[in-house]
């Protein structure tokens, strides 16, 4: 799970609720007619933006990049080069049986197609396309959040104006001025709290979740052709800790010299 998503979400809703217990009553921020709009017009505007089929799917992306726990690079680099030694000793044939302990379908595919005896390129070309697949995958998902973070202010807004209007025409008891000028801006707060607190905050972590698995199977590509083209088990890790800043480099290396 990834706690810092989690962390922020709650930590923003309860500064927010603490913000507002310190000047008063939290009833003055209830409004159903100004949620109706909010949140009935976003997604309103994003069924309208989107298929359906695609705004059903993006809640699978959420809950990957929220509860996914993504394998770090080195780790990564570590089990491939493992399977170069046992390809250098036994042959590439030995690795389908080291395939059951891999849950990663990519790198499954990627393994049973050096297995099979495809050629490096074929490989690249074949990898290359399901990376680019599930980037466009993610991207939409991307899109989803950030189309929703730019309308929900704006239908915050529109509740403003349809709150103004009302207020307005009631000018002949200033009684009700105030009143009616703090449930017209209720909305534009609705607005604002989702989409710079939940939608582009989640957009920027989809982004993020894409480009570190992207990453990740970017190294796997690599590790596995280097596998399929023979090259020796040391080569293959030099390879692929060229992807990796210093810092991660020395790491492995400090994590090898402890297990020697």
């Amino acid at each position: 799970m990834d706690l810092t998503t989690l962390l922020g979400v709650a930590s923003g809703l309860g500064l927010v609720l603490m913000a507002i217990l310190q000047g008063g009553g939290i009833a003055t921020f209830i409004n159903i007619p100004s949620m109706m709009i909010t949140i009935g017009g976003t997604i309103g505007a994003t069924l309208i933006n989107f298929p359906m089929p695609k705004v059903i799917g993006v809640m699978k992306v959420v809950k990957k990049a929220i509860f996914h726990k993504e394998t770090p690079p080195e780790k990564t680099i570590q089990t491939l080069v493992e399977f170069a030694r046992i390809a250098r000793r036994e042959g590439v044939l030995a690795l389908e049986e080291r395939l059951s302990g891999t849950d990663d379908p990519f790198f499954r595919k990627g393994v049973q197609l050096a297995v099979d005896g495809t050629p490096p390129e074929t490989i690249r070309e074949i990898l290359t396309i399901d990376l680019e697949s599930l980037q466009e995958r993610h991207k939409i998902g991307q899109s989803i959040f950030t189309a929703m973070g730019t309308y929900a202010p704006a239908f915050g807004m529109i509740g403003t104006l349809i709150g103004l209007i009302q207020m307005l025409r009631s000018l002949d008891d200033p009684s009700k001025i105030g009143s009616g000028m703090a449930t017209a801006l209720i909305t534009t707060f609705y607005g604002a709290l989702m989409a710079n607190l939940l939608f582009l905050p989640i957009a920027g972590k989809l982004k993020v979740r894409s480009e570190e698995e992207v990453f990740t199977k970017q190294l796997i590509m690599e590790g596995i052709i280097a596998i399929q083209s023979g090259d020796n088990p040391r080569v293959v890790e030099d390879k692929l800790k060229s992807f990796l800043a210093p810092g991660v480099r020395e790491k492995i290396k400090t994590s090898e010299k402890v297990g020697a």
